[in-house]
């Protein structure tokens, strides 16, 4: 879902924290469908998506700083778009 609302593989994403994803604990969430779907140039989990969802993205930078200059983001267009059809 990312790739697609991206439109690619490749995007540059503010990020403010020193927070992520424990690697340990990924193959946990990913046995529980947990898809980790991105990863920054280090190779820590950035963006995960649950299968089977009509919207379910967690991502680990802050795509919404972007909202308000430029319109609104892709993943935030597909959460409310999501919303409102359920």
């Amino acid at each position: 879902m990312a790739a697609e609302l991206y439109g690619g593989v490749e995007v540059e994403e503010p990020y403010y924290c020193n927070y992520g994803l424990n690697p340990e604990f990924e193959p946990k969430l990913e046995a529980a469908g947990l898809r980790i779907t991105g990863r920054d140039a280090d190779g820590a989990a950035r963006v995960a998506e649950l299968d089977g969802h009509p919207f379910f993205m967690i991502t680990l930078y802050v795509f919404q700083a972007r909202d308000q200059a430029q319109g609104l983001h892709p993943i935030t267009r597909r959460l409310l778009s999501s919303a409102a059809s359920q």
